[in-house]
């Protein structure tokens, strides 16, 4: 009877912690979706199917970047499937319809990318955490950087949803010049004419937008053939301007000013541990875009969390308590969880120049801010 007991829990110990990967893999964000999935899979494979010494399982579904297809999946999930650990989405209107159903039926969603402003604040979670960033904070980088280069008057641009609406607020929060022109684009947009002759007209020092995907391929193509990219600089955050990107637009990328908390080029084991594995997967002709930065980082944090409890995700607060020690050495190096469980951080300027090959490469420089946390922790009473 004991001995039966025994091997019992010791088949139920053996049995994998299911994790719940919701991303976009198909539409023009696909890429996105693909480089955080295959990221987090490295970390995983890395340690031999284990996070944290845990044994895990991931379970990956496509959004098909539709808000609904997102909720009604991590509905299938939870119910069906008995997942109570979730990762993945990338956009912040999918985060919108399915993070609130997951962490209110007692699951965990731990975002490797989208960072609304409204889960930051006064509707903070404690069963939600945001290993990327929060989505104001990447833009405020790259309006401290407007700064820095000296621009006075800057033309905005963003997509007509939650993380547009939060970038341009962003933008704008930390920029000290004149704001020539703001436009918000649709979502599916693919035709920036109207646009192009707007930022034309009102003859700015700079653009700043906020395209992700192939919406910021589509953007600086056209820009470049509108004959702006060589008369207005760009001055963008990670998200317009990414190794994707790059090889999609070619020259057209070389000059854009950046802003990141992570690039290839960042000098510290964490990340150099990371470059070489990925490379040797997936290829040195494939670069990891920032998105693949945070899948694995997101995969390094749930491990952290899995040791300290012991594999228990039932247990929401001790799993909490294990979270929030961020006990894990990220590729972008300082990492802390500020009091409503998203990112404090350091930000670094960027700018994409010609590698020894000819070839487009961003390269990272001085740094924008030191360990920034966000300005909805303080409206966040947990």
């Amino acid at each position: 009877m004991a001995l039966s007991a025994v091997l019992a829990t010791t088949a139920w110990a053996q049995q994998p912690v299911k994790i719940g990967l919701i991303t976009t893999l198909s539409g023009p964000g696909g890429y996105i979706g693909a480089d955080m999935r295959d990221a987090f899979q490295l970390a995983i494979d890395m340690e031999g199917g284990k996070l944290g010494g845990v044994p895990v399982q991931l379970v990956v579904e496509d959004d098909g970047f539709k808000p609904g297809q997102g909720k009604q999946i991590a509905d299938r999930m939870m119910k069906t499937d008995g997942i109570r650990l979730f990762t993945g989405i990338i956009f912040s209107n999918i985060a919108g319809a399915t993070v609130p159903d997951i962490v209110d039926g007692g699951g965990i969603y731990v975002s490797p990318n989208a960072g609304p402003s409204n889960f930051a604040g006064k509707e903070c979670h404690k069963n939600y955490y945001v290993v990327s960033w929060q989505n104001d904070t990447l833009h405020e980088s790259a309006g401290q950087n407007a700064n820095l280069l000296g621009f006075k008057k800057v033309f905005i641009l963003a997509p007509n949803y939650q993380a547009g609406k939060d970038a341009l607020a962003g933008f704008k929060r930390f920029f000290k010049g004149e704001i020539a022109g703001e436009i918000y684009t649709r979502l599916d947009q693919t035709d920036y004419a109207p646009e192009m002759a707007q930022i034309r007209a009102a003859k700015p020092d700079a653009v700043y937008h906020f395209h992700p995907g192939g919406l910021g391929i589509a953007f600086t193509r056209q820009y470049q053939q509108a004959g702006l990219l060589g008369t207005i600089p760009m001055v963008v955050a990670a998200p317009s301007v990414d190794a994707t990107l790059l090889k999609a637009v070619g020259d057209a990328a070389v000059g854009i000013n950046g802003t990141t908390h992570w690039n290839t080029d960042f000098d510290n084991p964490a990340n150099k541990k990371f470059m070489e594995a990925w490379t040797k997967k997936y290829g040195a002709d494939r670069l990891p875009t920032y998105y693949a930065g945070q899948g694995y980082d997101t995969a390094l944090a749930i491990g952290a969390a899995l040791k300290g409890s012991g594999g228990d995700v039932k247990d929401t607060e001790k799993f909490r308590q294990a979270m929030l020690k961020a006990d894990f050495q990220a590729v972008r190096g300082a990492f802390k969880f500020d009091k409503n469980q998203h990112p404090i951080q350091d930000w670094y300027a960027t700018k994409v120049e010609k590698g020894p090959d000819g070839k487009p490469v961003i390269k990272t420089g001085a740094k924008v801010f030191s360990m920034q946390g966000d300005v909805y922790a303080k409206d966040c009473k947990m």
